[in-house]
């Protein structure tokens, strides 16, 4: 297993970027690609850092790519940088230019928490012809569905009592993403109704503060008849959840990616 930290310029944000790659020391290429994706406070080396991913990815012939998706949500920004025009396009062809990949839908996967939780679902699911399987650890999804206008918050019905972050997230999802490209049921409906819908997984522990949130948009899914798998596990929202729960979620990309040797892991 060879970690890279790659370098490059993104015409997308007009600025040099970060991101971290794990290249598979087993089998030959071309390989698939796991896209995973950090939560809002951290950035591309965090899962590096708090879990034990290059350990459980050592014996796969998998290709782990790790960007920085900064605090946008890996959404296209209202007002700011089009960060999934970034990731789920710019980022992706990069990838397929620069490593030895394969460079189709049957062989990409993308996951993440929390913020990269709803990134992995708004990018998995915007850019569905892209890719064939999608998880979510501890989803922000309920930001999708919030009401940031100025009238919610003179009511108090704002999703944080933070003035600054709900300037920030308004930045970001406008006043109501509801029915905009930020909205995630949308999404899994247009490309369920398209026939690209990719496999889904999501899951959240039972003492996690974004559990409400996910409970809610497995039921929408289920009420939409959009096909998805949803779990709940003991446990919070930190790392000892993300790093026990990824190897659960790295078996199932590998039965959707088509290889066969499980992840080794503790």
């Amino acid at each position: 297993m060879a970690w890279a930290q790659v370098h490059w310029r993104s015409e997308v944000l007009d600025k040099q970027t970060t991101m971290q790659v794990l290249l598979p020391s087993v089998g030959r290429g071309p390989f698939p690609v796991f896209y995973l994706l950090h939560g809002l406070s951290d950035d591309s080396t965090v899962w590096l850092r708090r879990s034990r991913i290059e350990w459980y990815v050592r014996d796969l012939p998998l290709i782990v790519v790790m960007p920085d998706g900064y605090r946008g949500f890996y959404t296209d920004n209202n007002e700011g940088p089009a960060y999934a025009r970034h990731v789920g396009v710019e980022l992706v062809d990069f990838i397929d230019r620069n490593f030895q990949t394969r460079p189709e839908r049957a062989a990409r996967a993308i996951g993440g928490l929390s913020m990269g939780g709803y990134g992995a679902l708004r990018l998995g699911l915007g850019f569905a012809e892209k890719f064939c399987s999608v998880n979510s650890h501890s989803g922000a999804i309920g930001r999708a569905n919030a009401d940031f206008s100025p009238a919610a918050e003179a009511a108090g019905k704002h999703p944080t009592k933070s003035k600054e972050f709900l300037a920030e997230l308004r930045r970001i999802f406008g006043e109501r993403p509801n029915d905009t490209g930020h909205d995630i049921l949308r999404l899994a409906e247009r490309a369920h109704a398209t026939g690209m819908l990719p496999h889904l997984l999501l899951d959240c522990g039972t003492e996690d503060y974004l559990l409400e949130d996910n409970r809610d948009f497995h039921r929408q899914l289920t009420a939409a008849k959009v096909p998805h798998e949803y779990r709940e596990h003991k446990g919070a929202h930190d790392w000892d959840y993300w790093d026990r729960h990824v190897q659960d979620a790295l078996k199932w990309h590998c039965k959707q990616l088509g290889i066969e040797k499980a992840p080794v892991g503790r």
